[in-house]
């Protein structure tokens, strides 16, 4: 395993960076970049910016600092909570309508599920501050905080945590690099790379630092597997939900996160497997029946997209940053990629002195 982070020097002036990868991280970074002054060129296999390969496009886009400590570490949440108030300023700084919002999120449960949901919320008050423990809501404040969900016999709230349009925001974060002048080589995969060089089928190209993010592309390099995920949007119209949901199941993590237009986005499975066909039977049922147990008026929703996908884990499932001269990687964002990727990649920018204040850029 590689360490968190050791510091490396960037060339001063008006450098080169080649980034691996056209994903989440890869066009964070390449916007990034591209605003601190740096010319940049991005490689990935894919044929375009809306071919939907990268697991950034598969994601319900909860942003739960807290709620993801049920699987994560101080860490993450921390990386997380940073990353909330990154969001805020750099959709404010996409081109185009990137739908964010910070208005907390409700952890529910049905009475047969107390006990196995009372540990989980005991050990996020364990891993938690005071201040972000999750509170409990009485049946009339749920109702009328969201008067669609009925059902579950539990309710609690965490109110420091958000939520982000990712099909949008990858469209805009490479609509705005485009603008800042990235350079996008489609269709070239990285067969190797190495501080200062990448290869790809059409040669080696040189740089004045490498960012490799290429999640289980990265493979042999790195010890990366992928864990299949699959996910749903649903049609409901008049169905009014004011934040996401976590629905506290004995065999899945049911999230429900609302999206304009009458959407309502179902996730996610995960699955140990590399699989990347279609969504399953077994899942479409699971997520389904225990999205319809909390929101009974989805019965007249329509399923109008469904996708799998592989999310990218080290073998601790926590993510790493390694750099060194010419060289930063990023990896095994795991299902904290939307969560923590913009603190990550203030980090990376930081570990090689490339950040400049973003008033600077015109």
């Amino acid at each position: 395993m590689f360490p968190l982070h050791k510091h490396g020097k960037a060339p001063r002036g008006a450098a080169h960076a080649g980034i691996a990868g056209a994903g989440l991280l890869g066009r964070l970074l390449a916007w990034s970049l591209a605003g601190a002054g740096w010319r940049v060129t991005v490689f990935d296999p894919a044929d375009g910016p809306q071919a939907r390969g990268a697991a950034g496009w598969t994601a319900a886009g909860m942003l739960s600092p807290f709620a993801e400590l049920e699987c994560a570490d101080a860490r993450v949440a921390a990386l997380g909570l940073r990353s909330l108030q990154l969001w805020r300023d750099i959709v404010a700084r996409l081109p185009g309508e990137v739908d964010f919002h910070h208005r907390g999120s409700l952890l529910l449960a049905h009475g047969p599920d107390a006990g196995a949901a009372q540990r989980l919320i005991d050990v996020l008050r364990a891993k938690s501050p005071v201040a972000a423990h999750p509170r409990v809501l009485t049946p009339p404040e749920l109702r009328s905080l969201e008067p669609a969900i009925h059902g579950p016999a539990h309710a609690w709230l965490l109110e420091g945590e958000g939520q982000i349009h990712t099909v949008q925001a990858m469209q805009a974060l490479a609509a705005g690099a485009t603008q800042r002048g990235v350079a996008w080589r489609w269709g070239q995969a990285v067969r190797e790379l190495a501080p200062g060089r990448l290869v790809c089928e059409d040669g080696e190209h040189r740089f004045d630092w490498v960012f490799d993010v290429r999640g289980v592309g990265a493979r042999p390099q790195l010890p990366v597997r992928g864990v299949r995920g699959e996910l749903f949007w649903l049609h409901a119209p008049g169905l009014v939900l004011g934040r996401p949901v976590r629905l506290l199941h004995p065999r899945w993590r049911v999230y429900l996160v609302p999206r304009p237009g009458d959407l309502l986005v179902v996730g996610a499975s995960e699955i140990e497997s590399e699989d990347r066909s279609p969504v399953s039977v077994r899942s479409t049922l699971g997520l389904l029946s225990a999205a319809h147990s909390v929101l009974p008026e989805l019965a007249e929703a329509r399923v109008v997209h469904s996708e799998a996908n592989l999310r990218p884990a080290l073998p601790d499932n926590l993510p790493a940053l390694e750099t060194q001269a010419g060289l930063t990687r990023i990896n095994g964002l795991f299902r904290h990629g939307w969560l923590i990727a913009p603190a990550l990649v203030e980090q990376a920018l930081a570990g090689v002195e490339l950040a400049q204040p973003e008033e600077q850029v015109p």
